[in-house]
């Protein structure tokens, strides 16, 4: 598979432990079946240095009646004991690497919680308290349909102190997927696309004041990846990519526009505007088909993390994938 930036096939593996308290590697797992409106995602956050992982795992599932309204979703979180940073295997959640740049497989055995209303994640004691617990496994492999691009050291980022960073080495690479999700005994076939991330160095979810982050799949042989990062008073990164099989468009410049619930933090729909590195300007809508608000807390900071499972359309195309907008509330 085509590489693209200063990266390996070995950083594909695990990494060495840094020496900074707040040393992460983690890697991510996205994946949406449009045919079944199911999807979700998986992640595992090293912090070997706290002796701990953060293992996530995130479902949407379709309406039960198969109309349009936003259906259940399964939940589980954990901060699992680790050693070391020797794998991606904690919490009952597990990522092998196959072949590297080419093919991984996610595996999770264990309880979520079962959201009918996910908001009520705003609240996580009250809604691990509440809600009822289903067993269920999770296992699927990961094929490569686009190059995996990326850098090892982000200079701007290398600059700030290890409690101000928040991931200096990061890539990207956009997946078939398949598997199967079975929820105390109902079997679920996946059959879609979706997008890996794979970042390690120092981090803190409160080193950046917001961001936007856009996944979308439309089918093997097209992708985007967007981002908007404000890190403090100036104008902030925005960029991205648009995948068209082994071919890669940067795009140098995105806005993005949302509507959100009453209280003004919970997206229902998005819109961004593009600009490729050639000149071309595209405008993308997406509509927010699932919802779960997330939360990290440190030294008195919260911030929100609202995960959205998306409708994407984009020249005359439907996609899937996830709109993902981080905040810090007071």
């Amino acid at each position: 598979m085509k590489i693209l930036g200063n990266l390996e096939p070995e950083d594909d593996g695990m990494h060495e432990l840094g020496p900074e308290e707040n040393f992460n590697e983690s890697a991510y797992y996205n994946f949406f079946d449009a045919k079944r409106q199911l999807g979700g995602f998986v992640r595992l956050g090293n912090r070997a240095n706290e002796g701990q992982a953060e293992m996530t795992v995130c479902l949407f599932l379709p309406p039960e009646d198969g109309g349009e309204g936003a259906g259940r979703v399964l939940f589980a979180f954990a901060r699992p004991k680790i050693a070391n940073n020797d794998a991606f295997d904690a919490g009952g959640l597990r990522f092998d690497v196959l072949e590297p740049t080419e093919r991984h497989r996610t595996t999770y055995r264990g309880r979520a919680i079962d959201l009918v209303d996910p908001n009520l994640l705003a609240d996580p004691a009250r809604a691990f308290r509440e809600s009822p617990r289903r067993e269920i496994e999770l296992d699927l492999e990961h094929t490569a349909v686009g190059p995996l691009y990326g850098k090892k050291n982000d200079r701007e980022e290398s600059q700030r102190s290890a409690d101000q960073q928040f991931a200096k080495a990061h890539f990207e690479q956009h997946m078939a997927v398949r598997g199967q999700l079975e929820i105390e005994g109902n079997r679920f076939e996946i059959d879609g696309f979706g997008l890996r991330d794979h970042s390690w160095g120092p981090r803190y979810w409160q080193a950046i004041q917001s961001y936007e982050w856009l996944t979308m799949n439309f089918g093997p042989d097209l992708g985007l990846a967007v981002s908007r990062i404000q890190t403090d008073g100036s104008s902030g990164k925005r960029g991205g990519v648009i995948i068209r099989g082994q071919t890669l468009q940067r795009i140098v410049d995105a806005e993005v526009e949302a509507e959100y619930a009453s209280n003004g933090l919970y997206h229902k729909s998005v819109t961004t505007h593009l600009t490729t590195d050639d000149g071309e300007r595209h405008t993308i809508t997406g509509r927010v088909k699932g919802f779960i608000p997330l939360r990290n807390r440190r030294s008195g900071m919260q911030t929100h993390i609202g995960e959205g499972m998306t409708e994407w359309h984009f020249d005359g195309r439907v996609g899937y994938g996830l709109s993902e907008f981080l905040r810090q509330v007071r």
